[in-house]
């Protein structure tokens, strides 16, 4: 045991030795009055980018979210994004991917050429699914990535009043 000890640690020593970096003789000088840096204007920061920050502007969404408000548990709701072509060269959807699978994307699969509209189907299936949801939906494009959003409140379907048939030989 302690042989293996006294290994690990050798080994230890020993990469930490040849990860090492060596000290450069220059990096200790220290520099002579020179003026400092000048700090950076806001203009000059870069800016962070949020997702829908990568799109060119020729993809224009009429909306970029929509909330179905309360609705019941069972059937499924859709509903469509519309978007135009204000560029000058045709925008093709090359993937629509929605955040989980409760949630089925359809868009449009022909390119959309400039001045014509375009759209993505969201449809979002409730079953089973009570309480608030929100789900996004990534659309892809030559002309970068969108991402939309639908939200809601899935109400609970009351519990069926008559006891569901187990197939028990005795009768109610």
């Amino acid at each position: 045991m302690k042989k293996s000890i006294l290994l690990f640690g050798a080994l230890t020593f020993i990469s930490s030795a040849a990860i090492a970096q060596p000290k450069d003789k220059k990096a200790k000088q220290v520099p002579t009055a020179q003026a400092p840096a000048p700090t950076p204007t806001p203009a000059a920061v870069p800016q962070q980018t949020t997702p829908n920050q990568n799109v060119d502007l020729s993809m224009k969404f009429k909306t970029e979210e929509h909330n179905f408000g309360n609705i019941p548990e069972g059937p499924a709701v859709s509903t469509d994004f519309e978007f135009e072509n204000k560029g000058k060269e045709p925008i093709i959807l090359s993937g629509v991917q929605a955040s989980c699978g409760c949630t089925t994307p359809t868009w449009t699969k022909e390119p959309v050429m400039p001045g014509k509209k375009g759209k993505i189907t969201a449809t979002y299936n409730t079953q089973g699914r009570p309480g608030n949801f929100v789900k996004t939906i990534t659309v892809n494009s030559n002309v970068g990535t969108k991402v939309v959003k639908i939200s809601g409140v899935v109400e609970k379907a009351p519990d069926a009043s008559v006891p569901a048939d187990n197939g028990s030989i005795m009768k109610h």
